[in-house]
């Protein structure tokens, strides 16, 4: 039998405790804090940030709280790589990523079907080896579904044109399947605390209205950031295709609203894409 091609943790012990009671009493307790968090409609896209828990996990935990009630087999986790610069959008090739809290399967089922999209998607190990963006969504989804797999997809680039051919992809898998689309981003990075909440508001105003390409083209003219733009504007224009359309923010800071210290800090958004009251598939 084929040994199982496992991606270890890379910032475990950094990001989130290494300790694996630690780490469930950790995402639990923030995720408790969203008790009976709700949307109209029904939910299948969220955005989450991907920093230490310790200053975006109480804003991520507002996406994995409404989650939490959601029947759902597969998260389709889309982030940007940080460490890793190559062209196209990776689809992990590998079996199983790990945490603390144990293995979570890919779903290789609907990664072949990812990539019977020719062209700039394809199975490899580029932007999953060390990369962040991904690893620390797992532990939130492992404690809210532990039979859950995932589908974890990075981008290298992300122009509009790779927005455009990802967002048809994920709309077409997604299409009569029991999965959800997450998409991974943190927002500005290092201003004070009041020009980063000036310029979040503009990426914040692009999701809550619905507005992917917009988003995209405020990247481009630098009014506001998102290391994840892409995937966030790719999750967002697949909900549309499929027909949801409602987005919602759930929780925004900064990290100085967490640590007090306001000179260099990062945005933090979560938000959730529904389909209208009464609209779309069951999950």
């Amino acid at each position: 039998m084929k040994a199982m091609k496992i991606r270890t943790p890379a910032v475990s012990g950094l990001f989130y405790p290494s300790d694996p009671t630690l780490l469930a009493l950790n995402v639990d307790g923030m995720l408790d804090d969203y008790t009976g968090i709700n949307v109209p409609g029904k939910p299948i896209g969220f955005i989450a940030p991907h920093a230490g828990y310790a200053y975006s996990g109480p804003t991520a935990a507002a996406a994995y709280a409404l989650l939490r009630s959601r029947n759902f087999r597969t998260a389709v986790i889309v982030a940007p790589s940080h460490l890793e610069q190559f062209n196209g959008i990776s689809v992990y090739d590998g079996d199983a990523y790990r945490t603390p809290l144990g293995l979570i399967n890919v779903d290789r089922e609907l990664r072949d079907r990812l990539l019977s999209y020719k062209g700039l998607i394809r199975k490899s190990p580029l932007g999953h080896r060390d990369e962040h963006s991904i690893e620390v969504q797992l532990p939130f989804i492992q404690r809210i579904n532990p039979e859950a797999k995932i589908l974890p997809v990075v981008m290298g680039e992300q122009s509009s044109e790779y927005c455009s051919i990802l967002s048809s992809a994920l709309a077409g898998i997604l299409e009569d399947s029991s999965a959800v689309l997450i998409a991974s981003s943190d927002l500005s990075h290092f201003y004070h605390d009041e020009k980063a909440k000036e310029i979040d508001a503009i990426a914040a105003s692009d999701i809550r209205m619905g507005l992917p390409m917009k988003l995209l083209d405020d990247l481009a003219e630098r009014r506001c950031e998102a290391c994840g733009g892409g995937p966030i504007a790719s999750v967002m224009s697949a909900c549309a295709q499929l027909g949801a359309a409602d987005v919602r923010v759930l929780h925004q800071c900064t990290s100085g609203d967490v640590t007090g210290d306001r000179a260099r800090v990062v945005g933090y958004l979560s938000a959730a894409i529904s389909f209208p009251s009464g609209e779309g598939r069951n999950v």
